[in-house]
């Protein structure tokens, strides 16, 4: 009888490490991560709020990455487009949690804003529980995603302020998006931003929903990347934010992507090591905050 249950829980070991090699594997993390997938991180219109959480073994606590993903806030996925960081960022020691948010048409802005900010108060609620270090809490958003952690670390109330920001190709300045587009805004601008024309009235609500109206002093460093190529946000933006933040005081750096165009996907194609200066900086920037 002791044999049969001692082999029952060998099993059982043996198929619990085999899924959590198999998570670790389609995530592309580090085997010795802790993977969690699907938790509810709020509820918001009757929606589900969904993350995934990877958590390097060990004490801590860890730095702790809230991964935003793109999808022109109209589609996306917590597990596709911010996958390219996923084992860069395990492989330097640093927990992340990859998020979900309410997307358009159904949900217009400031929905995925506001599920950005319950995201980090999550995981200031959870600090102990998941081993996060609340001193060093980042946010790394790509695309529409960039746009995201751009507006909630420039806006950087109390209970969402971060240690961080890195924007991978995020938008900073709404009306120079629309001055840009000859006042015909692309289907996900009007989609998510509920633009369909330019007068004053858009023009006003732009500048509110920009994150350069917000910048001020005292904001957390940001790391901005952009490919000089790229059509779809372009990499004026990037530029225009970094002399805006630099000009309040905020530190702030740029990294550009020489023949880079929109999409991690597309840089891994030139073999850009954009993933290793993202984690170089982050190492630097958190360094004193450790």
């Amino acid at each position: 009888m002791k044999k049969i249950v001692g082999i029952k829980n060998y099993v059982l070991l043996y198929s619990v490490l085999f899924v959590c090699t198999i998570q670790a594997q389609t995530l592309n993390v580090s085997d010795t991560a802790n993977i969690k997938l699907d938790l509810t991180y709020g509820i918001a219109s009757g929606e589900e709020l969904k993350m995934d959480i990877s958590v390097p073994e060990g004490k801590g606590p860890f730095p702790v990455c809230i991964l935003v993903h793109g999808g022109g806030f109209t589609k996306g996925d917590k597990q596709k487009q911010s996958k390219h960081l996923f084992k860069p960022l395990s492989d330097a020691g640093y927990a992340w949690v990859s998020i979900n948010y309410r997307l358009a048409p159904t949900f217009k802005y400031p929905s995925s804003v506001e599920d950005l900010e319950t995201a980090i108060r999550w995981v200031k609620a959870h600090v102990a529980e998941y081993r996060f270090d609340r001193s060093r809490i980042v946010l790394i958003g790509e695309s529409a995603g960039g746009y995201l952690v751009n507006m909630v670390g420039a806006k950087s109330q109390k209970d969402t302020r971060v240690a961080a920001v890195v924007s991978l190709y995020g938008a900073s300045d709404l009306l120079s998006r629309l001055n840009s587009s000859d006042g015909k805004p692309s289907y996900n601008f009007s989609t998510y931003f509920g633009v369909t024309g330019d007068n004053e009235a858009t023009r006003k609500f732009l500048v509110e929903a920009s994150p350069a109206t917000y910048i001020r002093p005292g904001l957390p460093p940001f790391l901005l990347l952009h490919g000089n190529k790229d059509e779809t946000v372009p990499y004026e933006q990037s530029v225009n934010f970094l002399a805006k933040l630099k000009a309040a005081n905020v530190p702030a750096e740029l990294i550009t992507i020489e023949g880079g165009i929109h999409g991690m996907s597309a840089w891994n194609k030139i073999n850009s090591n954009y993933a290793a200066q993202l984690v170089k900086w982050l190492k630097l920037t958190l360094e004193s905050k450790h």
